[in-house]
């Protein structure tokens, strides 16, 4: 998975740079250590794309910040410290410990920062496991504190389209579009149009599933009556066979063709035509009286 350079530089600015003249002097000495651990992690990944150090900056910067009182740029650092830590676990092919990962920091996923509740609904959703996220996404779309956020509709439209849709809850995801009033119509229209596109392709699916049987039955007992038609042929043709080459018929057909030798060998004249005409009609009826006795019904029919 490529870093996306944008994800990890933008929330750097103002948390721990160079100040101009014009603005203001802000005292940040509790979480300067953890800002310049940021920017130390950002640089590991971004630039030289050392993930696993990129990865343990983050973590000890975390640990920085442990002890410290909440505020608005505590808040800040840890979504970016998050965003790095995502990006470095992904790239490394570790996506699925993003989750594990990001909850023993925030204990519960109702206290999950938007931008990263959007980054694993986007990270499992790519890997085609988005019901990984389900229980998570649900907790904190049903959290009354999170619901007057303004990223809320956005995440509610991703949730519904990225993980309810592919997972095929489309109950769950009709309930959640008609009752969240933070879709705008436009968006209330765009998922309702896709649950119906999802519940046609879930029907024919059914339908070609119930067909299915159907139809490998149908071919397995065509498979057995060829089968068994096959069988029953090949003892005819036996049968036929080791009745044909009995050891009576073997001896009459021997002592015909001495007889054929012989004749021919005393008289090659054409007069000897009619006794072999006549020889052969003997075969005829010998090899008729063999199989009336293999197979008397088929005869008289």
């Amino acid at each position: 998975m490529k870093s996306d350079t944008s994800t990890s530089a933008v929330p750097l600015k103002g948390l721990g740079g160079p100040l101009r003249s014009s603005e203001p002097a802000r005292a940040l000495p509790a979480v300067t250590p953890a800002v310049h651990l940021l920017e130390e992690a950002s640089d590991l990944l971004v630039v030289h794309l050392d993930f696993p150090a990129a990865l343990e900056t983050c973590e000890r910067a975390w640990q920085s910040l442990t002890e410290e009182p909440s505020s608005g740029t505590v808040l800040e650092v840890k979504c970016s410290l998050c965003v790095v830590g995502i990006q470095a676990l992904a790239e490394m092919n570790r996506w699925r410990e993003v989750l594990p990962w990001v909850l023993q920091y925030y204990q519960v996923p109702e206290k999950l920062p938007p931008r990263v509740l959007e980054l694993c609904i986007l990270l499992y959703s790519k890997m085609r496991e988005p019901g990984a996220v389900l229980d998570v996404a649900d907790a904190w779309l049903q959290d009354p504190d999170n619901q007057g956020l303004p990223e809320y509709g956005s995440l509610a439209e991703l949730h519904l389209l990225r993980v309810l849709l592919p997972s095929g809850r489309l109950s769950e995801a009709e309930e959640l579009a008609a009752g969240s009033s933070a879709l705008s119509e436009e968006q209330r229209v765009g998922v309702l149009q896709a649950i119906q596109a999802a519940r046609k392709r879930q029907r024919v699916q059914e339908t070609l599933n119930s067909q299915e049987p159907q139809k490998l039955s149908q071919e397995g007992s065509f498979s057995r009556k060829l089968l068994s038609l096959l069988m029953l042929l090949r003892r005819l043709w036996g049968s036929a066979v080791s009745h044909l080459l009995s050891q009576p018929f073997r001896k009459g057909l021997l002592a015909a063709l001495i007889l054929c030798l012989l004749v021919l060998r005393f008289d090659p004249a054409p007069s000897s035509l009619p006794f072999l005409y006549q020889l052969a009609q003997l075969l005829r009826r010998i090899q008729k009286a063999t199989l009336s006795r293999l197979y008397p019904l088929a005869l008289q029919d």
